[in-house]
């Protein structure tokens, strides 16, 4: 969990992200430096021409699952509120092939990216 996406690098390649930030172009570039395997966006509000969702879209072409929560479950810029709070507002393709969708909590999204045992 971190507030802000920036706070990830390589050494975070493959983990599962939940962050605070909004999920906008510039929220993208970092997450496709860091690698993730998922990462839990905030959506913003999706605002003009679905700007806080833009992430979602750049991070499938390289092949890395997102999907935002909705910015009236959780507070934005703050991990901890996704995951306690937050619900799925939107995913991206990969995302969905794993069982991701609109209405689950962030924790049920997390869960699906979850190893079998």
């Amino acid at each position: 969990m971190v507030d802000s996406i920036t706070e990830l690098g390589p050494a975070d390649a493959g983990c599962l992200a939940v962050c605070g930030s909004h999920g906008g172009a510039s929220s993208a570039r970092y997450a496709i430096a860091a690698r993730p395997l998922f990462t839990v966006f905030n959506d913003a509000g999706v605002g003009l021409d679905q700007a806080g969702l833009v992430a979602l879209d750049q991070l499938e072409q390289q092949g890395l699952a997102a999907c935002a929560v909705s910015h009236m479950t959780a507070r934005i810029g703050e991990a901890a509120s996704t995951l306690a709070t937050g619900v799925v507002s939107h995913c991206n393709a990969l995302a969905a092939a794993h069982g991701v969708a609109a209405g689950q909590s962030c924790r049920q999204a997390l869960q699906r990216f979850a190893p079998a045992r």
